[in-house]
């Protein structure tokens, strides 16, 4: 998911923890390339990763990393 909101870009990924080992998320973004796309916009870009747990039906984890544009 991506949200375009007050002068940045926020670029999200949802990931089941049961499905995918710990940190997943986020490096998805960074392999996929979701960010490529957006780096020409001269904005700050935020990678947001957002982990569920199947088993307790609740968020079990959240990783953010903002990258630098160059």
């Amino acid at each position: 998911m991506t949200v375009l909101f007050d002068g940045q870009v926020f670029l999200f990924e949802f990931n089941v923890v049961e499905m995918n080992p710990a940190g997943a998320a986020l490096q998805q973004i960074k392999t996929q390339g979701y960010v490529d796309k957006y780096k020409a916009r001269g904005e700050p870009i935020h990678l947001i990763g957002v982990e569920f747990s199947k088993a307790n039906r609740n968020m079990a984890g959240v990783e953010v990393e903002p990258i630098s544009i160059e």
